[in-house]
């Protein structure tokens, strides 16, 4: 692709490092900024920059979050003993969009995958076992990817609470096997939520 403007060759270059977005299409967005009245990408990398400078992780959650702690755990009206365990940020938007469940949420921030050189250490898990420990959970209910890696994990955390009689949930597989919880549909999920079923029995027969 041969480029007119060093300037935008380097724009488009920057933008097709996005996911899902190659050259042509960079290259669209960026002729399209440029259209644009000056202040709109003003404002646009004006928003990009506060991203990265200032948001934070909720010391509680680890939710991305504008403060100390995000505005569901500072909410006085979430259950603050059920706490829903999810692999990222877009799950918990997914399942915000339910308006099916009122407790917390723990995200890990992935999921264990050996083959990707991701273990428990990688991961919050640390963090969700000590809010166990300290007895701030009545129930954890787990709520990754219904994936190998997805299942490992709920296993692994399992085992490390298993000992503190709390209740331990899944959400019912109304989401099917190897689906991200981002793609499904609000009412799928939200039953899937509601109709949770204990953790122990998604693996024994």
């Amino acid at each position: 692709m041969d480029f007119s403007s060093k300037l935008l060759e380097n724009a488009v270059n920057e933008v097709s490092r996005l996911p899902g977005i190659g050259k042509r299409t960079a290259l669209r967005l960026v002729l399209f900024l440029l259209k644009q009245p000056k202040e709109n990408t003003t404002y646009l990398a004006e928003a990009l920059q506060k991203l990265r400078t200032e948001v934070k992780t909720c010391k509680k959650c680890h939710n991305i979050s504008d403060t100390d702690f995000c505005e569901i755990c500072s909410n006085l009206n979430r259950d603050s003993k059920t706490i829903c365990v999810v692999e990222d940020i877009r799950d918990v938007m997914a399942i915000e969009s339910t308006a099916q469940y009122r407790g917390l949420y723990h995200v890990l921030g992935g999921k264990i995958s050996p083959i990707e050189g991701v273990g428990p250490q990688n991961l919050t898990i640390d963090s969700l076992v000590e809010k166990v420990k300290k007895g701030e959970v009545k129930e954890l209910i787990f709520a990754l990817s219904s994936t190998m890696e997805g299942d490992t994990t709920n296993f692994y955390i399992y085992k490390q609470i298993e000992e503190f009689g709390i209740t331990t949930s899944t959400i019912a597989r109304g989401i099917s096997v190897g689906d991200e919880l981002e793609y499904a549909d609000e009412v799928t999920l939200g039953r899937s939520i509601l109709h949770r079923i204990p953790f122990e029995q998604s693996f024994q027969k």
